[in-house]
């Protein structure tokens, strides 16, 4: 008997493919996408692809599509991965932070239970400069006379709008509730609350795509922003968030933003807030450090997770009660937290640290490619995050009874994390305008 591995290929010949009958416009079932060129002579077929493809015997011989009866599968069977499991056990949506050409690429990762993407100016920054795949439509966009920052747009533009196809599916199963793509606002208009509603104004109407998410940053400047966006109707990821009150003010912005929409069904504007983590923890470990008692060194590790914690019960009070409860009325959804900076930035902790702890319902984490590896490879699916809120305020508040202040932690990390962002939007521009340079010396 034949085994499963010797079954994976089956002979076929022309003439079962002259008596096949042609589906036209199926598409291949192939994993990679190609033809197999018959010319006349017995190819290999894979016996799991849905459609055969295959060219003509160069005779003139038209391009078909026809289906493999003997290779098809009568049912298509899904592995249910961990990510599934996040989602479908403890209602909590992983979503992927990284966007690069070939979009495509994502394809799998939906498959294996991703639900939206997250971007900002240093994933471009990265994707951009490291990658041939944006050189066509950068020297056309150069060509057409464009500069290099809107040439910039159109790119991230492409992508996201790429990206906001393959979520759409997913977007329509949960009625809006997931399936989001993330795209951010300048960094340069980061302490620019008139600035930052243009802008986010002009990037939802340019993606043109209903499942867009806007990324506005929780500067103090940029909270009216958030309030005005959203009384527009536009969905906003409101991004570095690294403080208690900061997090409670962006909340207070949705809300108002809500109770000054003039549509009649706020179920069409939704939010997330991106609580940042792991970038807590590098800042507080090395004032916990430099503290140097044995107390101090016993916290090392702590502080992020724990205020993470803490925001996720500011989250459930803030939207519970009347206030919420007549917006709620109005069909508006919750602005749920979602977890970013999930990667270590220790080697000495466990690398899903700001993963498995923050497990809860209505929330999202968003994971970079070695945290999903990491999660998917040997993380746990338990509901954590509210398990002991009395621990979180403990160690909160020996922290801050340690000589730490938390106010501190979060205006340092604010700047820092505006300033990083800045830094990956110049930076890139600086190449693209060299780039740009050669590209019109080559072709004067």
């Amino acid at each position: 008997m034949a085994t499963m591995a010797q079954l994976r290929y089956a002979q076929v010949s022309p003439s079962t493919i002259a008596n096949a009958n042609p589906l036209e416009g199926r598409k291949s079932g192939f994993t990679n996408g190609g033809f197999v060129d018959f010319k006349g002579k017995f190819s290999a077929v894979p016996l799991f692809a849905k459609t055969l493809c295959y060219r003509g015997d160069g005779r003139g011989q038209k391009l078909s599509r026809l289906r493999c009866a003997l290779a098809e599968p009568k049912t298509k069977v899904e592995k249910k991965t961990i990510l599934h499991e996040l989602y479908e056990q403890q209602g909590q949506s992983p979503w992927y932070d990284n966007l690069r050409r070939p979009v495509s690429d994502l394809k799998p990762l939906i498959e294996s239970g991703v639900r939206g993407i997250t971007s900002n100016p240093t994933i471009f920054e990265k994707a951009i400069i490291s990658s041939d795949a944006y050189d066509d439509q950068f020297r056309q966009l150069i060509n057409e006379g464009k500069g290099v920052e809107d040439t910039y747009w159109e790119l991230v533009i492409k992508d996201i709008q790429d990206a906001c196809e393959l979520f759409e599916p997913i977007y329509d199963a949960t009625g809006g509730a997931d399936g989001y793509v993330s795209v951010e606002v300048s960094p340069r208009l980061a302490l620019e609350t008139e600035g930052t509603v243009e802008a986010a104004k002009w990037l939802h109407k340019r993606v043109n795509r209903r499942n867009v998410y806007i990324k506005i940053p929780a500067t103090a400047e940029c909270i009216p922003s958030i309030k005005q966006v959203i009384s527009l109707g536009i969905s906003v990821n409101v991004t570095l968030i690294f403080s208690l009150p900061r997090y409670e003010a962006v909340i207070d912005a949705y809300m108002e933003g809500l109770e000054s929409f003039k549509g009649d069904d706020l179920s069409k504007v939704t939010s997330v807030a991106s609580f940042f983590v792991s970038r807590v923890d590098t800042l507080v470990d090395k004032k916990l450090e430099k503290i140097g008692t044995d107390d101090a060194l016993a916290l090392r590790g702590k502080a992020a997770t724990a205020q993470a914690v803490l925001a996720y019960e500011l989250y459930q009070e803030k939207f519970s009660g009347p206030r919420w409860e007549a917006l709620e009325k109005r069909g508006a959804r919750k602005q749920r937290v979602l977890w970013a900076s999930t990667s270590v930035k220790n080697p000495a902790y466990p690398d899903t640290l700001y993963v498995n702890p923050l497990i809860g319902p209505e929330s999202v984490t968003t994971m970079p490619d070695l945290a999903l590896q990491a999660f998917m490879d040997h993380g746990k699916v338990s509901r954590t995050i509210d398990a002991n809120f009395e621990e979180a305020k403990n160690v909160y508040n020996a922290i801050e009874k340690i000589g730490i202040d938390w106010a501190e932690v979060g205006s340092l990390l604010e700047l820092e994390g505006v300033e990083s962002f800045k830094k990956s939007f110049d930076s890139l521009l600086v190449s693209l305008d060299g780039k740009a340079d050669l590209l019109k010396r080559t072709n004067s």
